[in-house]
């Protein structure tokens, strides 16, 4: 039996959240979590719109992996 291992080298998360803390909390636990994989952030992008429909905020952003070997 052969095991082979690949690394994941880029990974991209998106998140959206109704409230500016539970948006930091999501991706505050998945840059931990993709630390184990030796992941690191490369670029994180963010921003925030009116969901008109209620005119409540929308915050979301999308966080840039790399691998850190």
């Amino acid at each position: 039996m052969k095991l082979h291992l690949d690394f994941i080298e880029d990974k991209i998360e998106f998140f959206e959240a109704g409230d500016l803390s539970k948006l930091e909390a999501a991706v505050q636990e998945k840059v931990e979590q993709n630390q184990a994989l030796l992941l690191r952030v490369h670029h994180v992008s963010h921003q925030v719109n009116i969901d008109p429909s209620n005119g409540k905020h929308i915050y979301s952003a999308v966080v840039h992996f790399k691998y850190k070997g």
